[in-house]
This record gives C-alpha cells, structure tokens and sequence, in this order.
C-alpha cells in the first residue's frame, strides 16, 4: 500500500498515512489533532540491478541513448 507524507500547518509536524492510491487525495488529521493539513509531494526512487546510490551508470557498449524509456540501459 503506498505511503504519503502530510504536514500539519498548525503545529508544523511530518507525518506518513498508508492509503491506497484511490484515496490519496483525501485529507488527513495529523496525529495532535489538528485537521488542517498538506500533503507533501514525495519523490520515489525506485532500484535496479546496483546498490550504489549515485545515478545508474549507462550498459556496456550502450553509446548513448538507445531508445525505451531507460535509454536502452536495462536491456543488455
């Protein structure tokens, strides 16, 4: 189930609501109490074959580009 981050404009805390994805823009009462509340944008990083945690080195021989949506480094 994914996982969104809000922020409470009264008290200034960061919390996280599991929810499923048809109910993600639905308000959400952060853990004091308070109803008025954001919901932060999040960025998802999602891994392949690495462990490294720079951005993912391009496939031997690739050349550059390739074509796909992951210019071609996945498929080699």
């Amino acid at each position: 189930m994914p996982r969104y981050e809000f922020r409470c404009r009264a008290c200034g805390d960061t919390f996280e609501v599991d929810r499923p994805m048809r109910a993600s823009g639905d308000p959400a009462a952060c853990p004091q109490g308070h109803a008025d509340t954001v919901k932060l944008l999040s960025a998802v990083s999602v891994g392949g074959r690495g462990g490294g945690s720079g951005p993912a080195a391009p496939a031997a021989g690739g050349g550059g580009g390739g074509g796909g949506c992951c210019g071609g480094g996945c498929c080699g």
